[in-house]
């Protein structure tokens, strides 16, 4: 039986204003882990203590997210630190995917770092193209991905808001939202 060549990577791209946008990309690490796929998660804004339902069950799972924010950037009391802390993520996702330990490296709230100008787009897409290993498959989420992160991307998925029950003034719910 003759070796096959490996499929290369693909970039997927979750945004829009509507929920589920890290929901999906949590299906996809489900089923790269069911598969027995090394998987890296790096979230970007989420408080680093935060014991959401899906990092609960991800640690079950043996993985490991790497949080690096300090909370919702509209809720920062310093702006500069929560810049800061997003771009030592920006660091430390570039190493994992230098590593090539990983077959999936989600990159959770990734967009805002690009839609806040704390990043140049170009310069991290320049990036990509040169170190990220060809087998490796990169999901970056977030609202308000750029243009030319959409074009880069193989597979971009918007997710629109029809109906949101927080607009109802309903408010959010464990194991729903969070």
């Amino acid at each position: 039986m003759s070796e096959r060549e490996p499929r290369p990577g693909l970039v997927l791209v979750n945004t829009g204003d509507g929920r589920g946008k890290s929901t999906s990309a949590f299906g996809v690490i489900l089923r790269m882990l069911g598969r027995k796929k090394p998987v890296a998660l790096i979230q970007f804004l989420k408080h680093e203590t935060g014991q959401w339902g899906e990092v609960r069950a991800l640690r079950r799972l043996g993985l490991q997210p790497i949080k690096t924010g300090d909370g919702f950037t509209w809720l920062s009391k310093d702006l500069d630190e929560t810049q800061a802390r997003a771009l030592h993520g920006w660091e430390k996702a570039q190493a994992i995917i230098c590593s090539d330990e990983y077959e999936l490296v989600v990159l959770d709230e990734f967009t805002y770092l690009l839609d806040f100008g704390w990043l140049d787009v170009d310069e991290v897409i320049d990036w990509l193209r040169a170190n990220k290993p060809q087998r490796q498959h990169l999901l970056i989420t977030g609202r308000n991905a750029p243009a030319a992160l959409i074009d880069y991307a193989d597979t971009v998925t918007e997710m629109v808001k029809v109906k949101h029950a927080y607009d109802a003034g309903i408010k959010a719910r464990a194991g729903i939202e969070f």
